[in-house]
């Protein structure tokens, strides 16, 4: 609970129940709170129905929506793009520049009067050039790190920067937002589209650093045959020290349409979406229907460092375009969609279930790199949800004819220390778990030295304490080039 004295929407002409539009008197009563730094606090049997109008709530002072309702009907409205409500930074970008960055570099001659959150771009170089049904030209080159007062830079640059063409340098705020409470419904929208896909917003988007929502849920209702994804109800992008706690997701209907090969594509529809964000932490959140294959993945990340999940339970769980630094998956529950990964640090999952066809799937569609280690401890795995598989634990698919925009390589070394799988449900003929795909994929006759962008294979993996339920041993891969580049121990067998 907030105290008082508080802003309430019904001061402002909210009527909260459940049919009167309600979002002018919502960004009437945050712009006054706001204006004079006071906290904002909801009826707790309210149902405030957000209305169809292009409007945006702007919070810059902690509120409680405790257990207020909030509708959100998306089958008639002005702006699909329009975000609900918006926690902007609090301070000014700052006019200070840099001339030149390189690959882990961790510090500058230079520095701003206070720590900030920096975003560089060379958009003169193109990462990430997807390859497969989704194929894109690429994404400029680009980092966000924190600038700290001593010139020190608390996040590893990614990428050699000899020229950079944009810079964003913003101070970090030194007080938490928070921002807790509230149950909110979208009733889905119903937007028919034969080609291509168009994303909706109408959410909750956080570009201020040091914010923490807590104990937000969010419902989706209403979906019907046709219908268009949404970039996620909980947004955050470009900014620092973001945590989602205690919250309530919900997984959306995957739906198809023509993509740019003209062949259907799903479109993916998330709730939870982090763009640019160092120190990204989602603690005890979770959903219902995890093995529900008909849902998307309820996350997707882009370009983040530093990523946390601890105590979940979510059905997936994805670094799109990448992430740095830690990633770290510690106690929780990962559903049909698993543990999707790309990027560059080390990857620790540990006291975890997940129910992927793969307990790691390393993207193919961006070339299948992760540059560092991996670690996992004590996990079960029960491939495929537990229907009949014949499961391979991380999934690399690179046969080196295709230009990501980077060299791709799997992770250099990967240790597993406990780990129970589930294989009993299992074709037959099946010979035992193996722990890498073939790379090759369907380049298996392309001849290694005329593979222009040649995927760099794993040097070590160590394991112990590896239980397959089958009873068959298993084994490291079936590709022969693998086989000899990687140096297996099996420390149970030592």
């Amino acid at each position: 609970m907030i105290n008082k004295p508080v802003v309430t929407y019904e001061a402002f002409g909210a009527v909260g129940n459940g049919v009167a539009d309600d979002l002018p008197s919502i960004c009437a009563a945050h712009e006054y709170a706001n204006a004079h730094g006071l906290p904002v606090q909801t009826k707790g049997d309210a149902i405030y129905h957000l209305g169809r109008r292009a409007l945006t709530a702007k919070i810059a002072t902690d509120t409680d929506w405790n257990t207020s309702r909030f509708t959100i009907d998306d089958r008639d409205v002005e702006d699909h793009a329009c975000n609900l409500f918006l926690v902007p930074p609090t301070h000014e970008l700052l006019d200070f520049q840099i001339s030149r960055l390189s690959k882990d570099q961790t510090q500058l001659p230079a520095s701003p009067d206070v720590d900030c959150y920096v975003y560089v771009e060379n958009d003169q170089q193109l990462r990430f050039l997807r390859k497969g049904l989704n194929q894109s030209k690429g994404t400029p080159q680009h980092d966000s790190f924190v600038l700290r007062n001593d010139g020190s830079i608390s996040s590893p640059i990614d990428w050699d920067y000899d020229t950079i063409t944009r810079m964003e340098v913003r101070p970090l705020e030194e007080k938490t937002l928070r921002i807790q409470g509230g149950i909110f419904t979208t009733v889905a929208n119903c937007m028919h589209q034969e080609v291509g896909y168009t994303y909706w917003a109408r959410n909750i988007l956080i570009t201020r650093s040091n914010t923490v929502v807590d104990g937000m849920t969010h419902y989706v209702v209403g979906e019907t045959d046709v219908g268009h994804p949404y970039g996620g109800f909980l947004e955050t992008e470009k900014c620092v020290g973001i945590t989602f706690q205690n919250c309530f997701f919900s997984g959306h209907k995957t739906y198809t349409t023509i993509g740019v090969l003209n062949e259907p594509v799903s479109m993916g529809s998330y709730d939870v979406l982090a763009n640019d964000v160092v120190n990204f932490s989602l603690l005890n959140c979770s959903m219902h229907h995890i093995l529900d294959r008909s849902h998307w993945g309820v996350i997707g990340t882009n370009f983040c460092k530093n990523i946390l999940l601890e105590g979940c339970t979510l059905s997936r769980m994805d670094t799109h375009m990448g992430v740095s630094g830690g990633y770290t998956i510690r106690d929780c529950t990962l559903g049909h969609m698993g543990l999707n990964a790309i990027g560059r640090g080390k990857l620790v999952v540990e006291n975890s279930t997940l129910y992927g066809f793969a307990l790691i799937n390393f993207r193919q569609d961006y070339g299948s790199i992760w540059d560092g280690e991996v670690l996992i401890k004590n996990c079960k795995w029960i491939p495929s949800c537990g229907e009949e598989a014949a499961p391979r634990m991380f999934c690399v698919v690179n046969d080196g004819l295709h230009d990501f925009g980077y060299a791709c390589s799997m992770p250099e070394r990967v240790r597993v220390d406990g780990l129970t799988v589930d294989d009993r449900n299992h074709p037959e003929g099946y010979e035992g778990m193996l722990y890498f795909t073939d790379p090759d994929g369907d380049g298996k006759d392309v001849l290694e030295e005329v593979r222009p962008f040649p995927y760099q294979k794993c040097k070590e993996l160590r394991v112990r304490g590896v239980t397959c339920l089958s009873g068959k041993a298993p084994q490291v891969c079936r590709d022969s080039a693998l086989l000899e580049a990687v140096s297996f121990v099996d420390e149970d067998a030592v």
